[in-house]
């Protein structure tokens, strides 16, 4: 087809029974011969003389694209193959020229650069991952060599202290084990106990009673009570089953423990009392329509003796009893 156009063309141009070049020829040559009678007509005679050649010229350059044109099959079955997919391609995107084929072609090469710009930016910071996740694992092993060196003394210290408030038979020991990586370090603790000599060490919260978890969380917290950036801890039930020396051991460690932080503690032992700063009092009484409400008021100094007199000895206590309870406030 290329050579049928450029054939059709030169030949109007140069051959066949009137070829364009040859009749402008032919009328250049009558206007020269009648410009010495009509002077007026030779800037025409010089544009057909002009206009003769540059057809020559066009005329030549279509003789010379026509030579060039290849008629070898396999070079023609390649051109249209590309032919084909040009087609093929501006169909699956919607686009009827050419040029906006090409126009479509850069967008996508530029989104195709921003994705690679991705994932350089990915890989980069893959990269980056893996060096933060090793320095990670060297401060956590860094934490957990600390751990190992403290345990030992901590579970002593901690034995020591249980016995102390009236948990003889208790066995404590802590218990650390590799885990996922977190903010806490590479190490699953937990704090292990065995309340009555069973042989078996077994998780706090498993193995022991309310009473018993208040007092072992009391030393714990008693040990750590430096590092702790808690305002206010709270004790219920802490001296349960506990009387005489365990019991003021208990009141020992907790007037201890709030040099460092606020401890309320609801206790129903003199000594635990005793050793408070402030002594609030928590009592019920029935209102007018007969319900009951609880209440809470604090307690002047005598009243805060009676109190723990009461506790002592009941209700009405002994005046024996009323001077331990002023003893205890006074120590």
């Amino acid at each position: 087809k290329i050579l049928q156009i450029l054939g059709g063309a030169r030949q109007l141009l140069e051959e066949g029974e009137q070829p364009l070049t040859n009749e402008l020829k032919r009328i250049n040559q009558q206007l020269q011969g009648i410009i010495d009678i009509v002077p007026a007509i030779k800037p025409l005679q010089e544009r057909i003389a002009s206009a003769w050649a540059e057809l020559k010229d066009v005329a030549d350059e279509l003789s010379a694209e026509e030579a060039k044109v290849s008629l070898d099959p396999e070079v023609m079955e390649q051109q249209q193959q590309r032919m084909d997919a040009g087609y093929k391609l501006m169909k699956k995107h919607a686009v009827n020229t050419t040029a906006e084929l090409l126009l479509l072609q850069a967008r996508l090469e530029e989104e195709l650069k921003l994705t690679l710009d991705v994932n350089s930016a990915i890989e980069r910071l893959g990269k980056e991952e893996e060096i933060l996740y090793k320095e990670l694992l060297a401060e956590g092993e860094k934490l957990s060599a600390g751990r190992r060196r403290a345990i030992p003394a901590f579970a002593k210290r901690m034995n020591e202290l249980l016995v102390l408030v009236g948990m003889p038979n208790a066995r404590f020991d802590v218990g650390m084990e590799h885990a996922v990586p977190a903010i806490s370090g590479t190490d699953s603790i937990q704090f292990l106990i065995d309340a009555n000599k069973s042989g078996q060490l077994l998780p706090l919260q498993k193995a022991a009673s309310g009473g018993e978890m208040s007092r072992i969380m009391l030393c714990i917290k008693s040990l750590t009570a430096k590092a702790l950036h808690l305002p206010t801890l709270i004790f219920d039930e802490v001296d349960t089953g506990i009387s005489g020396e365990a019991a003021r051991q208990v009141a020992v460690l907790l007037r201890a423990l709030s040099e460092y932080h606020q401890v309320i503690c609801i206790t129903h032992q003199p000594q635990v009392a005793a050793k408070g700063y402030r002594h609030f009092y928590v009592y019920k009484q029935a209102d007018k329509t007969g319900k009951l409400a609880t209440h809470v008021r604090t307690l002047e100094q005598s009243e805060r003796v009676l109190a723990i007199a009461q506790m002592i000895g009941g209700e009405r206590p002994s005046e024996a009893a009323m001077i331990n309870a002023r003893e205890l406030v006074e120590i």
